[in-house]
């Protein structure tokens, strides 16, 4: 695992990339410790005072005019972090866990959440240490902050809760004792910042992000083969037609296929005498839909950077005006509207993805392959199915397009009256992404068996060797067999990048 040092504000996409795909574990740079210690300094000070000042010597939420006595704040922290640990359903991949943990530190970072250093170095050490909170993945509307799901991850700071340590779950003091941490005692402010915020969400939509950047490369990929498999044209792929229009990701996606497609005895076959005047949308049209989906991601990341280095608890802590103030940056609506922007590139990658299957499937479409992609149709159903199942995930996932953001309803006795639905906005995007990786992984099958129809004529050398390392896994479909294993590995291929190693051409990078 790698060690990242965290500096908030400029913590890059890579990086967190890395603490979700590799493991790598992030610290804060030490030099946040000064920043950090004034605001804790000042939060001190406003609990030793008589004005309420909210989250420090208040209730909560509706309960905001409750004063609360000074003797009494440790423990209305603690009851806060218990009351609010009421999340349901699977618990949290141990990725995203971490990952949110990670957010979380870099919100504390910037030095306007009133906790003390004792408190980052304690999830600091959760992190080194390898103990991973079990967090319920239902419960947040994605506003006052991802209350339920940061409240199970903070309950095992505090010696509550369950963690996972080494793939055991344990009871969180147990957790605690077994890597030598022993439980905190929180402080004012310090419940409510650590609840406070937009990390489970984000957490989540930067997941679905990085998932969703790696479709589109594999996208590119296999929606070349398949122009070379159905002897598409490549014409609509010439710059000039693509810097007429302008956009950045129209532009990237037919560069990248034009590189891919160089050297393809198949184009070259039928450059000349081609009776077709033009190919079907799916296929004339990919840098078009693929490139929009590309610019629709780019734009979601840079919502979601811009969040990742954020402060969003509350109240915050105004060190330079020597103000806490009670604001609303715990609300998730630029996330929410950047999850529904992602679930819609997810969605059109796959619609256009299954016409080509379908394209590719259909011999009064496919230019002269035989049927269903099968040499002896009728007593072998080849593809068919194959395709009938990426049909099925491609209206799943349209209906999992829908926008949640749009979706509030009031909570908290009406205090809390307008949410972001953030949280499931941006945890279906998984889903989406799973299933947007067996549609492709079909289309792979589909592409790679109609340019071996091809024979003699070779694709491109690019494009052979992705045909090549699918071969390795999964054999040539030649008679009918028991088709699901090969479905599998073909979304598990895509899923883990594997057909993106060793291109010659660099493909399009996300920021």
């Amino acid at each position: 695992m790698t060690d990242l040092t965290l500096t908030p504000g400029q913590v890059t996409l890579a990086q967190l990339e890395a603490v979700y795909r590799d493991g790598a574990t992030g610290a804060l740079d030490p030099a946040c410790a000064v920043s950090v210690r004034v605001a804790a300094e000042q939060v001190a000070q406003a609990a030793a005072g008589d004005q309420a000042v909210y989250g420090v010597n208040t209730g909560f939420g509706k309960l905001a005019s409750l004063k609360i006595a000074p003797q009494d704040t440790a423990l209305l922290q603690r009851n806060l972090i218990l009351s609010h640990c009421c999340g349901v359903g699977d618990p949290m991949p141990r990725a995203l866990v971490r990952l949110m943990m990670t957010l979380k530190l870099m919100s504390f970072g910037r030095g306007a959440s009133g906790v003390r250093w004792d408190m980052v170095q304690q999830l600091q050490d959760l992190l080194a240490r390898g103990v991973t909170p079990v967090v319920p993945s239902q419960g947040s509307v994605g506003a006052s902050g991802d209350l339920a799901p940061l409240a199970h991850m903070t309950a095992v700071l505090i010696g509550e809760g369950q963690a996972d340590v080494a793939g055991e779950i344990l009871p969180g003091a147990e957790a605690l004792r077994r890597v030598g941490l022993t439980p905190a005692t929180l402080g004012p402010k310090e419940g409510l910042a650590f609840i406070n915020g937009t990390q489970f969400s984000t957490a989540y939509a930067l997941a679905g992000l990085f998932e969703a950047w790696r479709a589109i490369g594999n996208a590119l990929v296999v929606s070349a083969m398949s122009t070379d498999a159905v002897m598409g044209s490549t014409a609509p792929l010439q710059p000039e037609i693509h810097s007429l229009r302008g956009h950045a990701g129209q532009i990237d996606a037919a560069a990248t296929m034009r590189a891919l497609l160089a050297g393809s005895e198949i184009r070259e076959s039928h450059r000349e005498g081609d009776h077709r005047v033009q190919d079907p949308y799916c296929i004339r049209c990919q840098p078009q839909v693929t490139g929009a989906a590309m610019d629709v991601l780019r734009q979601a990341a840079g919502t979601l950077l811009i969040e990742a280095n954020a402060a969003t608890d509350n109240p915050l802590v105004l060190s330079g005006a020597g103000l806490i103030v009670s604001g609303g940056n715990f609300h998730a609506e630029p996330v929410g509207f950047a999850a529904d922007m992602i679930a819609l590139a997810l969605s059109e990658i796959g619609a256009i993805s299954q016409r080509r299957i379908a394209l590719m499937v259909d011999p009064t479409l496919s230019y002269d392959l035989p049927p269903f992609l099968t040499p002896d149709p009728g007593l072998n159903s080849g593809l068919m199915i194959a395709e009938v199942t990426t049909a099925a995930l491609m209206s799943e996932n349209k209906h999992l397009a829908n926008p949640c953001v749009t979706d509030s309803t009031p909570t908290s006795a009406n205090q809390e009256d307008h949410v972001s639905m953030a949280a499931h906005g941006a945890r279906r995007l998984l889903r989406m992404g799973a299933n947007l990786n067996y549609i492709l992984g079909v289309e792979l099958l589909c592409a790679a068996r109609g340019i071996e129809f091809r024979a003699p004529l070779a694709t491109s050398p690019a494009l052979q060797r992705v045909v090549d390392r699918l071969r390795r896994d999964i054999p040539t479909l030649e008679g009918d067999r028991y088709l699901a294993p090969d479905l599998e590995t073909a979304k598990d291929l895509v899923a883990q990048g594997d057909l993106l190693q060793g291109l010659e051409h660099d493909l399009p990078g996300l920021a």
